[in-house]
């Protein structure tokens, strides 16, 4: 995969295992709901090619201009920069894959969320949903919060939310990064927290990931 920046340099292998086991190629329609600057959206566009479409859909009207430089550096990455909140999600066509990351966690109804990706979702495609258990992350040993989160340890919900949301749920794991010392794990905590863990060992919150396929009606 792609550089995705800081974030991704401690959580690429959830989203890279990911992608690779569904099959991710040239071609495909997909969608980061919650996209922020578009570094996961521009990955994306680059594994789907000229043939494949990106929508990147975020609330935040000023990462529009965000994602489309991040387009336009990448090279050839066709990406549509949607402004719009998760909550009233609709696209212009039906996606195979509609993918979050750290969104569900701040939405105030995360299974209406997972409701309106599965909407957008092409029968038989894919939605792909990535969310921590910030309590199980660890800093010297204490617990760490996230105050500011709505749904912090939405995480440990996941796998029964894709199935609330008329989803199959076909495979879930957690992966947690960890280190100690100076590193990228010590990094990406000190930018989420501004505060430095020092030496301090780190276990980062475990990444829930979930791979759910859209059954057919009936």
């Amino acid at each position: 995969m792609p550089g995705l920046g800081l974030r991704n340099d401690v959580y690429r292998r959830p989203l890279s295992t990911a992608l690779e086991r569904l099959g991710v190629g040239p071609g495909w329609c997909c969608a980061d709901i919650g996209a922020g600057g578009g570094d996961v959206s521009v990955a994306l566009a680059e594994v789907v090619g000229p043939a494949g479409r990106v929508y990147a859909v975020d609330i935040n009207p000023e990462l529009r201009d965000a994602v489309a430089q991040a387009a336009a550096e990448a090279g050839g990455a066709q990406v549509v920069a949607i402004t719009m909140a998760a909550e009233d999600l609709l696209l212009p066509e039906p996606v195979d894959l509609a993918f979050c990351r750290f969104l569900l966690m701040h939405v105030v109804d995360p299974l209406a969320v997972l409701r309106r990706m599965a909407s957008v979702t092409a029968t038989g495609g894919w939605v792909l949903a990535q969310e921590p258990v910030t309590s199980a992350g660890r800093v010297g040993g204490q617990a760490l919060s996230m105050p500011g989160a709505r749904h912090p340890d939405i995480g440990a919900l996941l796998p029964g939310l894709v199935a609330k949301a008329g989803l199959e749920l076909v495979d879930a794991w957690a992966e947690a990064p960890a280190g100690a010392g100076p590193g990228p794990v010590a990094d990406y905590l000190e930018d989420l927290t501004g505060v430095s863990p020092g030496l301090d060992p780190v276990v980062l919150p475990p990444l829930v990931t979930v791979m759910a396929r859209k059954p057919a009606a009936g």
